[in-house]
């Protein structure tokens, strides 16, 4: 099995971290996959391609088909963009589980739909602080993790690991030298061992799957840096779209609220379950950005889908 890191010339924030990445020992040249060219350094492969970072979809089944090679993870190299301007280094799940079918997804993917999340991604956000840190890249640059949003479509765990936020800093040679050593020292690269293999950690078997909040998920990241928590789905607000079911909604139970919510929620914790196998999965409710009658119907659903609830200290 290998890990597939993607990369597009197009985005400086994606292209400099691959590019000093390369710049490491070991790496060799791989085969083309539809002219797309990649590298190769145990068992990473790093490709590179000309298009949209979100357009590209299926990468790992297409690999898999042109190569013979079993996709295990894939991590994507990206820019981050936000209102704030403020630079940052982030890491995230992807899908849109909450679209309709009939919905185009804004940045890639399929509505409905959620990729596994890649079970790095908590040990890699405490480790990318401790590397932002050395790299003297704090306070300056935000560590922090985002919602699980847009594409591109992958059946393989995923996760965005992305330099904000604006072209300034996309193009900032110490945040890519750091986005680098994360995945030298995240995969091992550099001889030792990989950090957050699922199935060979020997550490406690909890995954918090998020549900509430803002894009930056700041409740869940307190529990996460806490506790050494492994990392689900991360289902911000907008990404629970409930539909006020009117007067009676504060005894209204989940059945009467509308809106694709509990889809968002299956979705996402389904695919959770399938990344972290033998693992347990614990919904982490932001309960301050919920409305009474909101959280009501999530907790029933959830008790309804026996999905467990955990405050913060049942993720010690």
């Amino acid at each position: 099995m290998v890990t597939l890191v993607v990369a597009t010339t197009i985005d400086p924030a994606s292209i400099g971290p691959a590019a000093a990445l390369l710049a490491m020992p070991g790496w060799q040249p791989g085969p083309n996959l539809q002219e797309m060219a990649s590298f190769v350094n145990k068992d990473v492969r790093l490709l590179k391609h000309d298009n949209s970072i979100v357009r590209e979809d299926l990468l790992d089944k297409r690999w898999e088909e042109a190569t013979g090679e079993v996709v295990d993870e894939v991590i994507f190299l990206s820019k981050h963009t936000a209102v704030s301007n403020r630079p940052a280094l982030t890491i995230h799940p992807i899908g849109v589980p909450h679209l309709r079918e009939e919905e185009v997804p804004p940045a890639g993917g399929k509505p409905g739909w959620a990729a596994p999340p890649n079970p790095r991604i908590g040990p890699w956000l405490r480790l990318l602080k401790d590397i932002a840190e050395s790299h003297k890249l704090t306070p300056e640059f935000e560590v922090t993790l985002e919602a699980t949003h847009h594409g591109p479509e992958v059946n393989a765990p995923t996760m965005f690991v992305e330099i904000g936020s604006t072209e300034e800093y996309w193009k900032r040679q110490d945040a890519a030298q750091a986005i680098a050593q994360l995945l030298w020292e995240g995969l091992g690269l550099n001889g030792g061992d990989a950090l957050g293999d699922w199935n060979r950690s020997q550490s406690q078997r909890k995954v918090l799957l998020g549900i509430g909040g803002g894009h930056y998920a700041p409740r869940h990241m307190d529990v996460i840096l806490k506790y050494d928590v492994w990392v689900g789905h991360l289902l911000s607000g907008y990404s629970l779209p409930m539909e006020d079911p009117g007067q009676s909604k504060g005894q209204a139970n989940a059945s009467r609220v509308g809106g694709t919510w509990r889809e968002a929620i299956k979705v996402s914790y389904d695919t959770t379950k399938a990344a972290f196998p033998g693992g347990e999965v614990l919904a982490h409710l932001d309960h301050k950005s919920f409305k009474s009658w909101q959280k009501n119907a999530i907790t029933e659903y959830l008790s309804e889908m026996d999905i467990k609830v955990g405050k913060p200290g049942d993720f010690c």
